[in-house]
Order: C-alpha cells, then structure tokens, then sequence
C-alpha cells in the first residue's frame, strides 16, 4: 500500500475512522498528525462500538504500530482516560504499539475555560467549537508561549513552566469574568498524567524516517475535513489546525516526497457539525437521516446539519489535497430516497460560479445548481460486491466521483468492516 494520506473530502465526520480501520489491516503503522480530542473516529468491529478520539483506530488491530503526531494538540488527562477505556474493552495499549511524539503541544484546563469564555462573548457569531481548548492551544503554540510533551513529562521544568504560564493565563480569565484556576489541582492531575504517558513518549519523527527507509507502509491519519482546515476552509468557522493533505507533512514530520498516494474519504450526502455556511442544507434531508438515528458527532453528540452532496466543494478538496483516490461512506443513508440531488454549481449575485468562494459572507448567499438522480429505493446494506450494488445507485456514485475529479475505489454501505467494497 506504500505511503497514504488520509483526507475528510468535505466538512469532517466523512467516516474517516471506518476507512482508516479498512486501510489499516495493509498498514504497519497508523499516523495521527493534527487536531485535539476536538475530533472522533467511530469504528464498529462486530458489535463493538469503539470511539476514539486522539489514539489512532489502527490500535485495534493487533500488530499494529500508532502514532500521535508532532502537529497534534494533546490533553494528556483526556489520553490517559481513552487508554484506560481501551484497555477495560480488551484493547491492548502500550509502549510498543502507541507513541507519543516529545513535541506534540499540551492542553490545559486555562485552555478549555478560553475557548469556552470566547465562545460566549461572540454570541449569535460563535464559531461551534467543542471548546475542548484546541484553537487557544494553537494559539498558544504559534504565539511561542505553549508547552510541549517534552516540557509536561520533565518533573524538574515542568512545575516552573507551568507556575509561568497559569499565573499569566489568570489574570486573563479574571479579566473575561471567570475564575482564576487552581496552581496545585493541576499540577498534581497533569503530574500524574505525565507519570503515566513517559514510557509512550518518543522522537517519532526519527521513527517515521527509520519506518520509511525499511520500506513500512504508513497511514497518515486525517482528523475533521478539508473545509475546516485553518487555511482552506470556510474561515473563520474552522478548526485551528492542517486538515489538509499538507498538513500531513508539517504535522508529522514525513516529507511530501515519502507519501505516495492521498485517499479523499466523503459521505454520499454532506454533513456540518458547528456554525458556518452549509449551501446544501436541507431540513428533509436533516430529518430523514437523524430520523434514522444517524448524523450526530462522536465527540459531542451534537445533531450534524445533513444536506445534498456539494461536488463544487469536493472538487476543490481534491484540488487542495491532490486527492487520487475516493472511499464514499454513508451510501445506504440514501437507500429510500426517490429521487436525490447534486450540487454541480452555485448562483451568488446574479452570476453562476464553479469554484468556492474564500469570503464566508458570500458562500453564505450561494444557491446550488442541482442535478437530479434517481434514487435506488432498495437496502444496500448487505451488498458487498460493487456488480451487486443497483445500477441507479452504481450511477450515482461513478457520477459522483466524475464531478469531483478522482477515482473511485472503496465504497461503504455500512459502518461495519465487512459493508465495504473496493473497485
């Protein structure tokens, strides 16, 4: 398999996680390589519902070997919690198949109570964050200020740095109205964490290189989508990080020239969790699919905003991320409908544009162009074979991959290993 970047191909929530679990059985190493515990990968294996949220889905898989990225930002209370869970549902983790990069940056509870303070001060304009503290610890780590892994597990630095770093974010959060937090609470509690995750603690980018040089395939996991990458997407209703194929590289330290292959991962509808213009929204859409019990988030349990399939959006995912091949997910969400429509342009201002416009303001005005398909009406769900899938359906998804510019190779028909087919 070589090298692959993994990418959501749209607003995140594309069902990356089922995708990266399918990859990973031809993988010897899974990276994670941006974002916080902001983001969730859910993994159905039998019955067993696994949520994961910063240790890559490739630890469940025996044998397998998990990266946590320079370019992540990481709450080592939250990490220590999901490998405890792990563990009580049979999970194998340890030093040997999860490390922790020494320069991932650390989130902190002054972290959490800014994005929350943020968040109301911005009223009917918030962002959606899940004020996990993962935009002010980027903020943190671009303004040069933040500590990193290798600062939190040193028990000589650490006590110094964080004294510093607490008593000027204080009086920030005096000032905002909130209460200032407690010196001792977090040392002690990080402290701890620090104990737990030393033995995982590692140069990864060193492992990686070494990795590489030995031929190893590697999959470098992709967190949100492109549309809330920092730099690409619908700004300012972004996440704070490199959701991009790009991000990739910066965030693990991996030059573009090892990575063979960018894999786009995209719902066969589109999905927004958080604030943000959506052009294909659609209530009826919305209400057939949360109807169903599906489209809310793994990490907040938050109602996802459900609309028709944006392929002026795709295109430009697969032209921000080089994207050669498409995995689309979700297609028995679409099972009953009798007639489905594809975003193919938008109207803004009186003019018809096929590109997506870099000013929020304006996306927001922007009306689809539809194109009609016929639907399929029948379950796909125990479809595994692309010959077997019906022919309305095989149509939509060859036309699907047509309009956004990419081969199409995987299909999901269902959150479980065996719902999926590659062509």
């Amino acid at each position: 398999m070589a090298n692959v970047i993994l990418v959501g191909a749209q607003w995140g929530d594309e069902g990356k996680g089922k995708i990266i679990d399918v990859l990973t059985e031809q993988s010897e190493i899974v990276v994670r390589t941006a974002g916080g515990n902001n983001a969730g990968h859910t993994v159905y294996i039998g019955r067993d519902k696994y949520v994961l949220h910063l240790i890559p889905s490739g630890i469940l898989r025996p044998g397998k070997v998990c990266v946590i990225g320079n370019g992540v930002v990481l709450d080592p209370v939250a990490l220590v919690g999901e490998i405890d869970g792990l563990e009580k549902l049979g999970v194998k983790v340890t030093p040997d198949n999860l490390r922790v990069s020494e320069t991932a940056h650390v989130v902190f509870p002054w972290h959490r109570e800014l994005d929350g303070q943020r968040e109301v001060r911005k009223g009917t304009n918030k962002i959606g964050t899940t004020k996990r503290g993962i935009g002010p610890t980027y903020g943190d780590k671009a303004a040069r200020v933040g500590l990193r892994v290798i600062d939190l597990i040193n028990p000589t630095r650490f006590p110094a740095k964080l004294k510093e770093r607490l008593e000027e974010n204080n009086e920030v959060l005096r000032a905002l109205g909130a209460q200032p937090l407690d010196h001792d609470e977090i040392l002690a509690a990080y402290t701890r964490a620090a104990d737990r995750l030393r033995p995982y603690v590692a140069n990864t980018v060193v492992h990686l290189h070494e990795a590489t040089r030995r031929g190893a395939n590697i999959l470098f996991e992709g967190a949100q989508g492109t549309f809330l990458d920092i730099d690409h997407g619908t700004y300012p209703y972004v996440t704070s990080s490199s959701t991009t194929a790009g991000g990739a590289c910066t965030g693990s330290g991996v030059p573009p020239n090892r990575m063979d292959k960018v894999v786009g991962v995209l719902k066969a509808y589109t999905t927004r969790v958080g604030e943000g213009p959506l052009p294909t929204e659609n209530a009826g859409v919305s209400d057939l699919l949360h109807g169903m019990g599906r489209e809310f988030g793994a990490t907040t349990g938050r109602a996802r905003r459900c609309g028709w399939f944006d392929s002026v959006a795709t295109r430009h995912a697969a032209m921000v991320n080089g994207i050669d091949e498409l995995a689309l997910t979700n297609v028995d969400g679409l099972d009953t409908v009798k007639t489905i429509r594809v975003c193919v342009a938008y109207r803004v201002d009186g003019r018809t544009v096929q590109h997506i416009p870099n000013d929020w303001e304006v996306l927001a005005r922007c009306e689809p162009v539809y194109q009609e398909f016929p639907g399929w009406e029948v379950s796909t769900e125990t479809v595994t074979r692309w010959e077997d899938l019906p022919v309305n359906c095989r149509h939509y998804l060859l036309s699907l991959a047509q309009l956004t510019g990419a081969r199409l190779t995987i299909v999901s028909v269902g959150p479980a290993r065996e719902q999926t087919m590659f062509l």
